[in-house]
């Protein structure tokens, strides 16, 4: 006897369901590849978000990445414990700190930039090339009134 339930049809329809799934399958296998190099999510997004603007300071970077002043402060200690990012004073404020990228810390951010492109041509295998390039044309659109 078959104890599978019943699909949701009218739910499993949805597209907040939809990208839900989507979202889940896509974290984790990004994840899967981020701790193959001993990082998580955050960890990432702080990486990419200092390459990308750093010199950069601490405030405004948990602003930028949208992580929380509390949780940045642990997500730059393991960083900086791993040597991948500087943090020193800010000589114009010495209230602020200022991060910057090793050297270590840029070769981290390449290896894992290759480890996200695979994750998501995984996650995107199913799509033709056409297919992918709207998705996120209107994914960008749906999210742009954030």
């Amino acid at each position: 006897m078959d104890t599978t339930p019943a699909p949701l049809s009218h739910l499993q329809t949805l597209p907040s369901w939809l990208l839900g799934r989507a979202s889940a399958l896509g974290h984790r296998l990004v994840g899967e590849q981020l701790a193959a190099e001993g990082v998580r999510m955050p960890h990432h997004a702080v990486l990419c978000g200092i390459a990308e603007l750093g010199p950069i300071a601490q405030a405004e970077l948990s602003r930028t990445v949208r992580i929380d002043p509390k949780d940045m402060v642990t997500v730059l200690n393991e960083l900086q414990a791993r040597e991948l990012v500087s943090r020193t004073r800010d000589p114009r404020d010495a209230r602020k700190n200022v991060l910057a990228l090793t050297a270590d810390g840029r070769a981290l951010l390449r290896r894992l930039e290759e480890r996200g492109d695979r994750a998501n041509e995984a996650l995107l295998a199913p799509l033709t090339p056409a297919e992918r390039e709207q998705l996120s044309a209107l994914l960008t659109r749906l999210i742009s009134t954030e």
